[in-house]
């Protein structure tokens, strides 16, 4: 099966997501195309694939905009059925905010005019140690405030790398 993982990233999870998803879809027989939504020389078409897998990081309510302006170029040839969006953010790391990533998938349908049937809320990264002294306060104050997690802690990763590969070996079944 030929399958397409196509991502945009901000600070580098969801590429590390991406490469992860690709590497697993690979060892399983697949062939694979991993395009970063910011090589601007990459050529892709997505009907070109029996599959897409789609995978964004979410900053200040919203995926990038390279990978949105993608989302909505290509509205008319992706196939709901054969597309797979992977939403990454730290809202996604807990039960209480779940609902929030949901948002953010559902407000960048409406911008995009696309919908994909599978959807997967995948919680990202946080690295304050390579973060400005207002971006920790955000981190601190609003993003993780009352989630038992603090930026004095440290880099943390949140994704379950298990349950990520489950859910594309499921959908690519």
């Amino acid at each position: 099966m030929k399958v397409l993982v196509f991502f945009a990233t901000i600070e580098g999870q969801t590429a590390r997501i991406a490469r992860f998803v690709a590497r697993e879809l690979e060892q399983a027989g697949h062939e694979v195309a991993l395009i970063d939504a910011a090589d601007k020389t990459a050529e892709v078409s997505p009907e070109d694939f029996d599959r897409v897998i789609l995978a964004g990081s979410v900053h200040e309510r919203r995926h990038p905009r390279l990978f949105e302006m993608f989302l909505a170029a290509e509205r008319k040839v992706l196939d709901p059925d054969r597309t797979l969006l992977i939403s990454v953010s730290l809202m996604a790391a807990f039960d209480s905010s779940r609902d929030k990533a949901l948002d953010f998938v559902e407000e960048m349908e409406m911008r995009t005019g696309f919908k994909a049937k599978a959807v997967a809320l995948v919680a990202g990264a946080v690295r304050p140690s390579s973060y400005d002294y207002f971006a920790t306060q955000v981190l601190r104050h609003v993003v993780l405030r009352g989630k038992g997690y603090r930026p004095e802690d440290g880099d943390k990763e949140f994704t379950d790398w298990a349950a990520l590969k489950s859910t594309v070996m499921d959908f690519v079944a």
